[in-house]
């Protein structure tokens, strides 16, 4: 079992995109989740996932719980230890310092010495509620987003996603190594960059070259060769001109996508007129659910009729507020497997 300390606000959000990389995840208090396995390697690429760590229990949210917890579980470690604490959004009331003294000396009784700065292992203490868990840390998911937002990259648009954001949304599709994911109006390409970042093979498309042109210059930054390629290589991606409701892409198997994320137009950011925004998603929809099984939409509103109207299962819809007149609705869509079928 592992215990899983979640970011951001939306313990429901975070949960769904740990699931990606983790089974059987459950939220048992604020902030934190534990799941029976994990992807190491995906767990550190998850955007509101902080870590994982190798479960040892649960108790009450006191420091003597949680030192009697310690004391009690059997554990097969040698070597330097540190104790981190933490009290989830303030909710648990504990003192940290505290704890972490408490659970220190608990293990030096138990023969570890304590290094701070470069320990063997770390155990993390996270208080939440009325709970205390503890585990064994075993992998740091990537603190790196704030280097890629929208308005440091090459080519930047008002309104694009930020990159944390992006990453989540990406991860809920099934962006992973190996997978193909498509976005049909990727626009500057930042859902693709994170997608790519995770080790997916990345298309995208846009109806307009300005844009073409500049989510090239986007993913060549991030997915190429250069400093901040995160490990990817120029063959990651590609991105070219065309219609979202009518994509170069055959039916079936031979040339379909693992999975399809797009952020669709919002009305009032964009000079198509709404009711032409509402038939435009709804084609979207549809093309997207011929290329592929699983898709992440984004969009200012739900847009769950058209979802189903298009032939996909409605998962799940999270409401992400983004500033006082925006919120964005991240619809997670499941359409089971593709059948065959003719040119498209």
């Amino acid at each position: 079992m592992y215990l899983l300390e979640l970011a951001g606000e939306d313990d429901r959000f975070a949960a769904a995109e740990a699931a990606s990389a983790a089974t059987d995840v459950e939220v048992v208090a604020p902030g934190v989740a534990t799941a029976s396995a994990v992807e190491p390697d995906r767990v550190a690429g998850l955007a509101y996932t902080r870590r994982a760590s190798e479960l040892l229990g649960r108790t009450e949210a006191d420091v003597e719980g949680a030192r009697s917890l310690l004391e009690a579980v059997e554990f097969d470690r040698t070597g330097t230890v540190a104790v981190r604490a933490r009290d989830v959004r303030g909710t648990a009331e504990i003192d940290t310092q505290a704890a972490e003294r408490a659970l220190g000396r608990a293990l030096v009784d138990r023969g570890f010495a304590v290094d701070l700065e470069a320990p063997n292992h770390e155990l993390r203490a996270v208080f939440a509620g009325e709970t205390c868990v503890l585990g064994w840390l075993a992998v740091e998911g990537e603190r790196g987003f704030g280097s890629r937002m929208p308005s440091d990259k090459p080519f930047f648009q008002p309104g694009s996603m930020d990159p944390l954001e992006a990453r989540a949304i990406a991860n809920l599709a099934g962006a992973r190594p190996g997978a193909t994911v498509l976005d049909p109006m990727c626009g500057t390409g930042g859902i693709l960059v994170e997608a790519g970042l995770v080790g997916g093979r990345v298309v995208g498309f846009d109806a307009q070259r300005k844009m073409v042109r500049g989510a090239r210059e986007n993913l060549a930054r991030y997915l190429g060769s250069g400093p901040d390629a995160g490990g990817a290589t120029a063959a990651s991606f590609d991105v070219g001109l065309a219609d979202a409701a009518r994509l170069p892409l055959r039916d079936g198997a031979v040339d379909a996508v693992d999975a399809v994320v797009v952020d669709v137009p919002y009305g009032r950011q964009s000079k198509v007129a709404s009711a032409d925004v509402d038939s435009l998603v709804g084609a979207v929809l549809r093309e997207a659910r011929r290329v592929a099984n699983r898709a992440a939409v984004v969009a200012d509103r739900s847009r769950e009729s058209e979802a189903i109207d298009a032939g996909w299962t409605v998962e799940a819809v999270f409401e992400r507020p983004v500033h006082r007149s925006l919120t964005r609705y991240v619809h997670v869509l499941d359409g089971g497997d593709v059948e065959a079928g003719g040119d498209g």
